[in-house]
């Protein structure tokens, strides 16, 4: 048993999920349904009766259980992982970016997943705290509703179905991803 988990706590390589993300493309494309997270919340306001006040949530959510059972699974499996598949040993990083990130205020990267320094109560209440995870947040949310679909929806589902507004949202992504990475981080970070 202590095998198994020793093994469920790594990484798995890229022949292993892969194909099961593969496997799950090919599921859903046979089944007629698309996949992506961002739906979750507009199904979930649907089934609280938000269609009552706005036609964007008057659908037939039940159609959409599925995606909830699929969200509730990430984060039940999130738990899981955290609770008791967590790495015990620090993540490699090479050491001009251990060097980077510590000259921009993060004090000991790679010791976890998620620096304390920026992911944590305290940080919350801090300028560059608030600005990466209250504003980040909202700007995510936004752009996953202008963009129609989030990141796991446009370039695992939208690519798979050859969709050309999907791969301008991806292109999209990376660019925003480049540009806060080079640009934005970094002066954040030093707030």
């Amino acid at each position: 048993m202590e095998q198994l988990v020793d093994w469920l706590s790594q990484p798995w390589p890229w022949y292993v999920a892969g194909p099961m993300i593969t496997l799950v493309m090919v599921l859903l494309l046979l089944t007629g349904k698309s996949f992506g997270v961002s739906d979750t919340l507009r199904t979930t306001c649907a089934m609280g009766g938000a269609g009552k006040v706005s036609d964007f949530f008057n659908f037939d959510w039940k159609k959409q259980v599925w995606n909830l059972v699929f969200v509730l699974g990430a984060v039940v499996g999130g738990f899981i992982a955290a609770t008791w598949l967590q790495q015990p040993n620090p993540i490699p990083l090479a050491q001009d970016t251990v060097q980077e990130l510590q000259r921009l205020g993060i004090s000991n990267p790679g010791a976890s997943y998620l620096p304390e320094d920026i992911f944590s109560w305290e940080s919350l209440f801090t300028l560059r705290g608030f600005i990466l995870l209250v504003v980040g947040g909202f700007l995510v949310g936004f752009g996953t509703r202008y963009a129609g679909g989030c990141t796991s929806g446009h370039a695992i589902s939208g690519l798979s179905n050859l969709q050309l507004p999907s791969l301008i949202a991806v292109v999209g992504f990376f660019i925003g991803g480049l540009l806060m990475t080079h640009l934005l981080l970094p002066f954040i970070l030093t707030l």
